[in-house]
């Protein structure tokens, strides 16, 4: 077999479903359609097989097949819903502020209806939101939390897989239009043909279609609802429509239809599919494939044992550690290692170029990289659950405990993939509970690691020189961020998680530190007549002395 499973030792007391990979390595996972949230914190040896689980706020809304994304900032984004409690097919949207472990309602997409709606986070940090009515698409800006109309398709959005490349296209087969594809040239906002795929990957009497992602290599590999597979190779120019070979086929009439894949460090895709069944049959149970694009094969691997039902109900996140964790809408998860595991291609790796090498704790600091995000979106279900995880995760060893803790990543300079040798950044904020003393910093994209740099891990500390940076470490430190705002609980971030108050925020940061700088000064010049008071006195009292020194003669 391909890889083996293990339990988590700790397993989930709830209905185990869709997965988000934090930035701060922690993965938050949805009990079944409900609001509820989980959280799943590996150990202090960074193992999650052995990590545990704690409840995290619940979502305004109940959501069952949503569009949902990690944002830059690392805030969570939701929208949509087949089921919830807001409608069928609600339009309703909200975003999660993790270092608050709060949800916000925002405003809505431009439409009655989002459902399940298929979406991509862009380069930029924006996400492209698909009509399940129409042909119209509309781009969400986190910054502004506003909706801006982009370009229409060929067809609608509905069931359709949408995979980022390495082109800055996202790359589409038309569900409703099957065999046709498209992809949208973000660059131009507009919608070109993609050609036709060779092989039917849609069912007909549902339109379903399986995972898709972009592979290490810049092809695009598809898995379909018929039971076929397919690849896409970019053109040289990317309003070309490319060009589609067939890949191979699921064994014994199984099919991926509605269902999870991974791409996996070691350059193979995990895949499920299930028995055939046509429109609304969903048949059980799941079985599991390792797709190896290399030798243009598909092998069986093992199935875990939360695989009764169908393929629909899985959901997938590939982990720091490389490893696959599993998830069926039950109280069961299951983590997959491939075997042999592989070495990831040094070329696939992220490179540290610059890092400061003196970390203090509480203190957010910025890490210049080369292929940061990764060479795939990685993760990937279709219509139902956004769950890409290429952006880049900041790892502390120390040396003498061997204990593992993640910094928090925010605000990474692109969220596109592929990026060469460009360099790139991401802030990163050290927990303040982390160990003192030297210590390994690598970061992880997409479960692969960069080559591991010495730090150095010092205690927070207080600079008592008071000027902006000062003002910045003193409290904005506390409020997990450079720009800050003072709740009725102390100080909480503007940056990344409030940009529409920012500007305000910041002309009274600017304010206080205008203040402080005016103390300063008079405590300088009180500094000095404090000075000259205390030589006048001096000169006094030696006087003084002298005078009783000639009359005691």
């Amino acid at each position: 077999m391909a890889g083996s499973w293990q339990p988590l030792n700790n397993q989930p007391t709830f209905s185990a479903s869709t997965m988000l990979l934090l930035t701060d390595g922690t993965v938050m996972c949805q009990d079944g359609g409900g609001t509820a949230w989980w959280k799943l914190t590996p150990d202090l040896h960074g193992d999650y097989v052995n990590g545990s689980w704690s409840p995290l706020a619940s979502m305004h809304h109940s959501r069952l097949y949503y569009a949902s994304a990690v944002l830059r900032d690392g805030r969570v984004f939701v929208a949509g819903g087949e089921y919830s409690d807001a409608g069928s097919e609600t339009n309703k949207a909200e975003v999660y502020y993790p270092t608050l472990d709060w949800w916000v309602e925002i405003s809505s997409p431009p439409w009655g209806e989002v459902g399940d709606a298929s979406c991509c986070v862009l380069p930029d940090g924006r996400v492209l939101v698909g009509s399940i009515d129409s042909t119209d698409t509309v781009i969400f800006d986190p910054v502004s939390e506003t909706w801006t109309a982009a370009a229409s398709k060929d067809d609608s959005s509905s069931e359709e897989t949408w995979v980022l490349l390495p082109d800055e296209t996202v790359l589409a087969v038309e569900c409703s239009a099957h065999p046709k594809a498209e992809k949208y040239v973000i660059a131009s906002d507009k919608w070109v043909s993609a050609g036709t795929v060779p092989i039917d990957l849609v069912q007909a009497s549902s339109i379903e279609i399986g995972p898709g992602m972009a592979l290490p290599d810049g092809r695009a590999f598809f898995a379909g609802a018929t039971g076929h597979t397919a690849l896409y190779t970019p053109p040289p120019i990317a309003n070309q429509p490319g060009s589609w070979e067939t890949g191979p086929d699921f064994p014994d009439g199984l099919e991926a239809k509605d269902a999870p894949g991974c791409l996996m460090p070691n350059g193979k895709v995990l895949l499920i599919a299930s028995p055939a069944g046509e429109g609304g049959s969903y048949p059980g149970p799941t079985h599991f494939f390792e797709f190896d694009p290399e030798a243009n094969t598909m092998t069986a691997a093992s199935d875990p044992p939360n695989a009764a039902g169908p393929c629909f109900t899985g959901r997938m996140m590939l982990l720091p550690t490389g490893q696959v964790l599993f998830t069926s809408g039950s109280d069961e998860a299951y983590m997959y290692t491939s075997t042999p595991s592989g070495v990831p291609d040094d070329d696939w790796r992220p490179e540290i170029v610059s890092c400061p090498t003196v970390l203090r704790a509480k203190q957010t600091f910025t890490l210049h990289g080369e292929q940061l995000t990764g060479l795939s979106q990685a993760v990937s279900y279709g219509d139902d659950a956004g769950l890409a995880t290429n952006y880049p995760l900041v790892r502390i060893r120390n040396r003498r405990t061997g204990h593992v803790r993640y910094c928090r990543t925010f605000n990474h300079s692109t969220m596109a993939i592929g990026t060469g040798e460009t360099t790139q950044y991401t802030s990163f904020k050290v927990p303040a509970g982390m160990e003192h003393g030297d210590a390994e910093l690598e970061v992880v994209v997409n479960g692969i690691a960069s080559d591991p740099i010495g730090v150095a891990v010092w205690p927070f500390l207080l600079h008592f020189n008071v000027d902006e940076a000062a003002v910045n470490t003193l409290i904005g430190s506390l409020a997990d961020g450079p720009l800050w705002v003072l709740g009725p609980h102390g100080p909480v971030p503007v940056d990344p998680w409030g940009p529409k108050i920012g500007k305000e925020a910041e002309a009274a940061r600017d304010s206080i530190v205008g203040g402080i700088r005016v103390l300063q000064r008079l405590g300088e010049e009180v500094e000095q007549l404090r000075e000259q008071a205390g030589r006048f006195e001096e000169k006094i009292e030696h006087s003084r002395g002298g005078t009783r020194a000639t009359v005691g003669h």
